[in-house]
């Protein structure tokens, strides 16, 4: 399986890559891409500049990594109680690619952390009732709160409720995305 992973954040920081980082660490058996979002920055997006000179290459690129994975694993950063302006631009852009929903209908696990003891929890709600309508086959979701008192670099996430609930969605995830009908190919 090959997984594309990505926080919803442009710090160099990230607690949500961390998180991110960490979670991918359970799928050895799998290829996995961990994406940084600075490498994707493009000019913030307005439909008068999509209509004047199409949709940015840098837009194209990440909707090409989309589409080559089959589970997307992303951990939002909070902003103001919504999304962060690095993934908002990106979302923005790849939603204007004609013919396609912007997460091409892949399967997602979606998460959040914060320092605050909401663990990001309102740009959860916000993703989990606006990214399906966008290609987003949302498996699993998890909010990690008081992230400096439950993560340790190196260790990971130290609150063993916090870790077991992790483990058992990405359980859940796994056998989710293993199952794969194989059709019989016409002779």
């Amino acid at each position: 399986m090959k997984i594309l992973a990505f926080a919803g954040s442009n710090s160099h920081k990230s607690i949500n890559k961390d998180l991110v980082t960490l979670t991918t660490t359970y799928f050895k058996e799998d290829s996995v891409e961990i994406l940084d979002l600075n490498d994707f920055e493009m000019p913030l997006f307005s439909s008068d500049r999509a209509a004047k000179n199409g949709i940015h290459q840098l837009a194209l690129d990440f909707a090409k990594k989309i589409d080559e994975s089959d589970l997307i694993i992303v951990s939002l950063a909070e902003h103001n109680g919504s999304y962060s302006v690095a993934f908002k631009n990106i979302f923005d852009w790849i939603s204007r690619i004609q013919n396609r929903k912007a997460f091409g209908n892949k399967p997602m696990l979606l998460m959040a952390t914060s320092p605050g003891a909401r663990g990001g929890a309102s740009v959860l709600e916000i993703a989990l009732k606006t990214l399906p309508h966008f290609g987003a086959s949302i498996l699993e979701n998890f909010s990690l709160p008081k992230f400096y008192e439950n993560f340790q670099p190196g260790t990971g996430i130290i609150n063993p409720g916090l870790k077991m609930e992790l483990e058992n969605k990405i359980r859940i995830v796994k056998m989710q995305t293993m199952v794969k009908v194989e059709l019989p190919h016409p002779n």
